[in-house]
């Protein structure tokens, strides 16, 4: 594997011309989320959900506006969201399907589900499909391994998961 470098100094950020860091949403930061913590950085991960909950994902406008409200640098705000993977970098779709690859469900048979899903969608994980319906991730542990293989759906977490659940949940995200 080889280390693809981008040309970070050069690349261009598409801009908006309104804010996804709203006044009200700024104000919720400075006023409930900042004042829990000793220091700015501690308030940074719990923005950035409040972020992503408001918008369902976090662009790099998004990032370099909640640095500048918490006062850090917003490279920080992009190594610290780029590295949880329960923050998404890219929009998803309305239902997210995300299947624990620990060692635990890989054991259980969670390639089958990831296969098994990557086949009805037509997706890759971390892909969305063209409608915008649906999201593939792969997690790494959800702290379920008594009851594997597991994912969560949109939050909710889903145990000793078979290939007609799978399906059952899919159809229900089809309708909804």
């Amino acid at each position: 594997m080889s280390w693809k470098v981008k040309p970070s100094g050069t690349m261009s950020i598409p801009r908006r011309d309104e804010p996804w860091v709203t006044p009200e949403l700024a104000d919720m930061i400075r006023n409930e989320l900042m004042p829990r913590y000793a220091e700015p950085m501690g308030a940074l991960m719990p923005s950035l959900h409040a972020v992503q909950e408001t918008w369902g994902w976090i662009s790099h406008q998004a990032m370099e506006e909640l640095a500048a409200v918490l006062g850090i640098n917003p490279a920080d705000v992009l190594d610290t969201a780029s590295f949880y993977e329960e923050y998404h970098l890219h929009p998803v779709g309305k239902c997210v399907i995300g299947i624990c690859q620990s060692v635990t469900c890989e054991m259980c048979g969670h390639q089958a589900l990831v296969d098994h899903v990557r086949n009805r969608l037509e997706i890759e994980p971390h892909e969305t499909t063209d409608d915008g319906r649906f999201t593939l991730l792969t997690l790494e542990c959800l702290g379920s391994c008594d009851t594997a293989p597991c994912a969560l759906v949109n939050d909710t977490r889903y145990d000793n998961l078979t290939l007609e659940q799978i399906d059952t949940l899919i159809d229900e995200g089809t309708s909804a």
